[in-house]
């Protein structure tokens, strides 16, 4: 009979283990009901997030149908204003084409070439004395003569002069030859510090400015991102052919020997004399930042 007994009553390791297992559920139950706790505050938080969200668009979904509700009489009133502006604009451009068929002189900004259409087709620019740029049929005087005399007409430019008065779009829209539109950049960074990016260099007594083929080379190469050098030293000769066309040789060639590293060679320079005839232009050498070279009379 004691030996049944004794085996039956749990042994002391038993009773351990058992603590043991029950304190580890313990905790994983605390553990889990803590959990718990969190996941309920998170969920509490984001259904309040939810309903917030839900408000605001409540409010934006109600000012989208109140917007919708004033819109067609905001287009209305638009489509109003564009016709009575196109309108006006209409009545403007026949004014002044008919002013313009009278012999007036127009200043240019208030004048939209594009949209006007006059006999023959084809308007003017003139620069007069009171520095003003003008519109004007071609060859036409002003009976009220604003601004005095003509100065300058555009067709008394040279071909140079004419595109480097041009913005982008409307050189491209002129001509397709980039040596062409690229020597016309060239020009009006000689004359018009907002381009930034000049080459050109004070000359001598004899010479107003000259600029070098490798400069021209590494300017061409900022002007048009991506290219080759070996394309770049190809367009330099095609856009010095194209300064001298343009300008109908008013611009000079010079061969200048010169010594870098030891080593001499010859350098193209593209010229512009002191006595070069050039319509409605000044000397503008003096102007420049950096001393004057004396190496380079033609």
């Amino acid at each position: 009979m004691s030996t049944n007994a004794d085996h039956s009553e749990p042994t002391a390791s038993t009773v351990r283990t058992l603590a043991t297992e029950l304190e580890s559920l313990r905790e994983r139950v605390d553990a889990l009901e803590a959990s718990l706790a969190r996941k309920t505050d998170r969920i509490d938080r984001l259904e309040s997030a939810l309903e917030r969200e839900r408000a605001t668009n409540e409010r934006l979904e109600a000012r989208i149908e109140e917007l919708e509700r004033t819109r067609p009489p905001l287009e209305a009133r638009l489509d109003a204003h564009e016709k009575k502006l196109n309108a006006n604009k209409d009545r403007i451009g026949e004014l002044q084409a008919r002013e313009l068929e009278k012999g007036a002189h127009l200043l240019a900004a208030n004048v939209d070439e594009s949209e006007l259409d006059v006999a023959g087709g084809r308007l003017e620019r003139v620069s007069k004395d009171d520095g003003g740029q003008y519109f004007r049929l071609p060859d036409s005087d002003d009976p009220l003569e604003r601004g005095g005399d003509v100065a300058l007409a555009h067709g008394d430019l040279l071909p140079i002069q004419q595109l480097a008065r041009m913005d982008d779009d409307g050189l491209r829209a002129t001509t397709s030859s980039l040596p062409s539109r690229l020597a016309a950049t060239l020009w009006k960074a000689r004359t018009d510090p907002a381009v930034g990016d000049d080459p050109w260099q004070n000359g001598s007594k004899t010479v107003r400015e000259y600029v070098t083929a490798s400069d021209m080379k590494h300017w061409i190469r900022r002007q048009e991102p991506g290219i080759s050098d070996g394309y770049a030293k190809k367009l330099v000769s095609r856009t010095i052919d194209a300064l001298l066309d343009l300008s109908k040789n008013r611009l000079a060639i010079e061969r200048h020997r010169q010594r870098k590293n030891g080593l001499e060679y010859t350098e193209r320079r593209v010229l512009l004399m002191a006595d070069a005839d050039l319509p409605g232009d000044r000397p503008s050498a003096p102007e420049r930042d950096g001393p004057e070279t004396g190496d380079v009379d033609g």
